[in-house]
């Protein structure tokens, strides 16, 4: 009997670790496909386990998620059982007749990835020339279509002194704008990390633009990884900071079967295959995402230990924390930490 205290409420789905870019802060390495990537039958199969245990919505990202042939076959599969949909997506490969398919799946939303004001540092991160003005062309293409979409950015010291440009080009376009900084896994180099100066003063710039334009304006998101329990900085992340959610209400499959509590987590963090037992059995499986369900106090590190808010936090995003410290529950870019040594 599934436990009662966890459902798999948002899946990841990595449908192919192929891409067409070569990104530089690309936490997956992607570019070639994995080897004996599944089926279409088999993430359909993946999408009747989940919506049988409760999942609500699910997310298509990559790799390249258009790159998938399938991808509109997949995607009509989940909509056929009710469950919401996002795509996460480069954008390059998206044109008139995709959209149109878009139209019919109506998506909860479609993440488009912009990673500059400028063309130049947009298509020097995403290693792709052109990409920077196809990703314009294909945003506008989409509210067109009355898609509702998001744009992604990855803040790392190569773009953060274009947040301000990206603001003003976002301005009342109706475009919710989504900031996140780049960690040191996968292609990503550490050295392109933002300090922890520039990540506060990162904060401090979607906290103000939140005061100072309404939702309508501009809506601006700071995620999981901008947190936790600032005193001065109340209002970065819409949601309040309840800790990981990996194995909790999260979970992801990549593209050879293999799962995760979430998708962004290194290779060792791997708790199964949905070719070898159900989702269900390793979703209900003693010691599955342990770090998260079975988290003590004395799993914290670095600045986390001794911390009030240690048992919520569980310190804070799990990704965050081993890309750059090396270390689980330790996350050291955290708002209150960085505080507390002004």
């Amino acid at each position: 009997m599934l436990l009662k205290k966890y459902e798999p409420r948002i899946g990841l789905y990595e449908l192919t670790l192929r891409c067409n870019m070569n990104c530089i802060h690309c936490g997956s390495s992607a570019g070639r496909k994995r080897t004996n990537e599944l089926t279409t039958e088999e993430w359909n199969n993946v999408t009747t386990q989940l919506a049988n245990l409760n999942c609500k919505e699910i997310t298509l990202l990559g790799g390249e998620p258009f790159l998938r042939k399938d991808w509109y076959k997949i995607s009509t599969e989940i909509k056929d059982y009710g469950i919401k949909i996002t795509y996460m997506s480069n954008g390059f490969l998206i044109n008139e007749n995709t959209i149109e398919k878009l139209r019919k799946i109506e998506p909860k939303v479609v993440s488009i990835s912009i990673d500059g004001a400028k063309k130049e540092t947009h298509d020097k991160i995403r290693q792709t020339k052109g990409s920077y003005e196809k990703c314009i062309q294909v945003i506008s293409n989409l509210k067109k279509a009355g898609i509702n979409t998001t744009v992604i950015t990855s803040v790392n010291k190569l773009n953060f002194q274009e947040l301000p440009e990206l603001k003003a080009m976002l301005l009342n376009k109706g475009i919710v704008w989504q900031l996140q900084i780049a960690i040191p896994l996968g292609r990503f180099k550490k050295e392109l990390l933002l300090s922890k100066e520039e990540f506060y003063a990162v904060a401090i710039f979607i906290a103000s633009t939140r005061k100072k334009y309404s939702i309508k304006e501009l809506p601006i998101i700071g995620t999981h990884c901008f947190g936790y329990y600032s005193k001065k900085l109340r209002n970065v992340m819409i949601f309040p900071w309840n800790g990981c959610q990996a194995g909790i209400s999260t979970i992801g499959i990549q593209s050879n079967g293999e799962v995760k509590g979430c998708l962004c987590l290194p290779p060792e963090f791997i708790e199964g295959n949905i070719r070898d037992n159900s989702i269900s059995e390793i979703w209900q499986k003693p010691g599955f995402c342990s770090y998260n369900r079975d988290f003590k106090l004395s799993d914290l590190n670095n600045n986390c230990i001794d911390c009030k808010y240690g048992k919520k936090c569980r310190g804070g995003c799990l990704g965050v924390s081993i890309g750059i410290t090396g270390k689980t529950n330790g996350d050291t870019y955290c708002l209150k930490a960085i505080e507390e040594t002004m």
